[in-house]
């Protein structure tokens, strides 16, 4: 006699309360690996869909338990009001020479130039922004692709596909602008370079009554005797 083995409702339940669990961990850990900066568990549930805060903080301290086990250098931590990834403490002086190098990159005078004729002239390729400047950009490029500051947008239509070069999200954060057309305009960055000379006012002489040059000034009116002082 062969007896079939069952699954009683309780553990088909159970099952599939397990499958749930794992993926909205799984959902919650996807938020928090997407984002540079904490979120709150309203938020993480209201993009994941979850009923409530509830769930998301038992998935928080599901996945900390499992990095903990698995020896991972990060933990999701609470800070300001909200949930981050965020390395293990023993780890902070490294992230913090990273962080250093990385601030130490500065744009030089040729990237600043190579950058602010992308960004008014884009899309715009590699050829045309070495005619402009005069000198091969290619390094630039390249060093302004890693900092995420310039982007390829497309190819031209041209011999040989060459490549478009566009600014990014990143370039509108670093220089404060809510979109491309916040730069400055070409005529007001001429205008700032020029000296400004002040108006002349409505009681100032004409141009054209002033003496010329050449033509000696008249002279100046004598001084009157005064009268002798009484006696």
């Amino acid at each position: 006699m062969v007896f079939a083995m069952t699954e009683t409702p309780n553990d088909t339940e159970a099952d599939a309360g397990t499958s749930d669990a794992r993926e909205i961990a799984a959902t919650v850990e996807a938020i928090l690996f997407a984002t540079d900066s904490p979120i709150s568990a309203a938020k993480i549930a209201d993009v994941a869909a979850l009923p409530g805060r509830r769930g998301v903080k038992q998935a928080i301290a599901s996945l900390n338990e499992r990095y903990e086990q698995m020896g991972c250098t990060f933990r999701i931590e609470s800070i300001a009001g909200g949930y981050q990834m965020l390395t293990l403490p023993e780890y902070h002086d490294v992230v913090a020479r990273l962080s250093r190098a990385r601030g130490d990159m500065r744009l030089s005078q040729a990237a600043m130039e190579t950058l602010s004729i992308v960004a008014y002239r884009q899309p715009i390729m590699r050829a045309d922004v070495e005619a402009i400047r005069g000198v091969a950009c290619g390094d630039i490029l390249r060093g302004l692709l890693e900092k995420r500051l310039v982007k390829i947008v497309g190819r031209a239509e041209v011999l040989g596909r060459p490549m478009l070069y566009g600014t990014t999200k990143r370039f509108l954060e670093v220089f404060g602008l809510a979109s491309l057309k916040d730069l400055p305009k070409v005529e007001e960055l001429r205008r700032g370079a020029e000296t400004v000379e002040p108006a002349p006012s409505d009681d100032a002489p004409a141009a054209d009554d002033a003496p010329p040059a050449d033509e000696p000034a008249p002279p100046a009116a004598e001084p009157q005797d005064e009268p002798p002082p009484a006696e």
